[in-house]
C-alpha cells in the first residue's frame, strides 16, 4: 500500500508499506546487479549507511548463478543475506543494452548471453517466472526500451508491444503470487512506461498503462543519450499522467541534481550506477560538488573526503591515505569511496524527506544545487 504524507507542489513525501518493510520515499535504491554491490560493500554496509532498498538485475541473475538455483537456496533476500526490500528490473533494459547479442519478436527476445554465448529466450511470462523464483519485493514488467534516436514508426510500434507484453506480465504475476510453493506471494509489479524523446506518445502511454491499477508505475528510456532538458521535458508530461496515489520510478537516473529535478517534478524512486562506478574510480560527491582524489593536490591532505559527513570513510580515514590506496589499486581504496558515495545519495533522499515534511523542498533544492556549484543564487543572476 502506497501511502501520500506529504505535498509541496508536485514533489511527494511518501512511504510504500511491502513484505518487507516499509519504503520512505522519495528513495534511492542502491544498485546490485548480481546481487552484490561493486566495491565489496556488504549488505551490513548497506543497513550503516542508509541503504533501503537494493535492485537487483534479472537478466544477470538469470545467466548466473541462474535463478531456480536461487529460488531452490530460499530466494534472493536469503541468497544475499538482506531482510529488506529489495526491486528487480525484468530484462528488459538488456533488450536496449544488447543490442548487438538479441532479436526481438512479439513472443519475446531472443538473446546470446554476454558470458559464454548461450542461446536466451526471455519474454513477459519468463521474465516474471524469474523474478518469482527471485522472490524480490517489487518485480519490473518486462519492456522494450527503444533508443532515444529511433524513428518515431519505431517508436509507436515498440510502445504497443509493451502495452502488451505489459497485460502478459499482470497475468502471470497474478497466476504465480497464487501459487502454493511461491516464495513471495506478496511480490508487486510495476508498469514501466516508454516512447523515447516523443512526449505525445509517452502521455497516452501512461494514461494506458495507468488503467492496468499496478502497484508502481516507471518512466523507462531516459538518462538514454538525450540531454537533461528533454529529460525534465518528458517527465512534465508524463508524470502528470501517472496516478498520483501509486509510486512513480524514474529509471537509472542520476545525478544529484537529475534526482532533485525529479522529485520536483513528482517522482518516488531513483537507481543509478554513478555513486558506485565513479566511487571506483576516486571521484567522489560532496555538498560542494565532486572531487577527484586522483588529483595530486590530495596527496597530503589529511582531511577526511568531507568535513562533517559520517560515512565509515570519512570518519577513520584521509583523502591523503584513500588517495594512496586508490594508486596502489588497492580494493579497500574503492570499498571506502563507494561507502562514501552511497552514503552521500542515502544522506541527501533523507535530507529530501525532511524538507518536503517541514515544506521547504523548493528553498533546500536552491541551497543543495549552489553548494555543489550546479546554480548561482537567484539574487546573483
Amino acid at each position: 500500500m502506497y501511502e501520500l504524507i506529504q505535498k509541496e507542489g508536485r514533489a511527494k513525501r511518501a512511504v510504500l508499506h511491502t513484505v518487507h518493510g516499509d519504503i520512505q520515499t522519495p528513495v534511492f535504491m542502491n544498485v546490485g546487479t548480481v546481487a552484490a554491490i561493486k566495491g565489496a560493500v556488504s549488505t551490513e554496509d548497506l543497513k550503516e549507511i542508509g541503504c533501503q532498498v537494493e535492485l537487483s538485475n534479472t537478466y544477470h541473475l538469470h545467466v548466473r548463478p541462474g535463478d531456480r538455483l536461487i529460488r531452490e537456496l530460499g530466494g534472493l533476500h536469503r541468497f544475499m543475506v538482506w531482510d529488506r526490500p529489495i526491486l528487480t528490473d525484468s530484462g528488459g533494459f538488456q533488450v536496449f543494452s544488447l543490442a548487438g547479442l538479441r532479436k526481438i519478436k512479439e513472443e519475446g527476445v531472443y538473446f546470446h548471453s554476454h558470458v559464454d554465448g548461450a542461446k536466451i529466450f526471455m519474454g513477459p511470462e519468463e521474465s516474471m517466472q524469474i523474478q518469482s523464483n527471485l522472490g524480490s519485493t517489487i518485480a519490473m514488467a518486462f519492456d522494450e526500451c527503444p533508443s532515444s534516436v529511433a524513428e518515431r514508426s519505431y517508436v509507436e510500434a515498440s510502445v504497443a508491444r509493451t502495452t502488451r507484453w505489459l497485460e502478459r506480465c499482470k497475468a502471470k504475476m497474478r497466476q504465480l503470487n497464487s501459487e502454493p510453493d511461491t516464495i513471495n506471494p506478496k511480490q508487486l509489479l510495476f508498469g514501466i512506461n516508454q516512447g523515447a524523446i516523443f512526449g505525445d506518445i509517452r502521455m497516452d502511454h501512461a494514461k494506458r498503462i495507468r488503467e492496468l491499477e499496478l502497484d508502481g508505475y516507471a518512466i523507462g528510456g531516459l538518462a538514454v543519450g538525450e540531454t537533461h532538458e528533454e529529460m525534465y521535458d518528458i517527465l512534465d508530461q508524463t508524470v502528470p499522467c501517472l496516478p498520483e496515489d501509486k509510486p512513480t520510478y524514474l529509471m537509472g537516473v542520476g545525478t544529484p541534481a537529475n534526482i532533485l529535478e525529479g522529485v520536483e517534478r513528482g517522482v518516488d524512486f531513483f537507481d543509478c550506477v554513478y555513486p558506485t562506478r565513479n566511487g571506483r574510480h576516486g571521484h567522489l560527491y560532496t555538498n560542494q560538488g565532486k572531487i577527484n582524489l586522483f588529483n595530486r593536490k590530495y596527496e597530503k591532505d589529511m582531511r577526511p573526503i568531507e568535513e562533517g559527513c559520517r560515512c565509515p570513510a570519512c570518519t577513520r580515514y584521509s583523502r591523503a591515505y584513500i588517495r594512496h590506496l586508490l594508486k596502489a589499486k588497492e580494493m579497500l581504496g574503492m570499498r571506502l569511496c563507494v561507502l562514501h558515495n552511497l552514503y552521500f545519495y542515502n544522506t541527501m533522499m533523507q535530507e529530501i524527506r525532511d524538507a518536503l515534511e517541514e515544506g521547504r523542498f523548493a528553498s533546500y533544492k536552491e541551497e543543495k544545487l549552489y553548494g555543489m556549484g550546479q546554480i548561482s543564487r537567484e539574487k546573483e543572476r
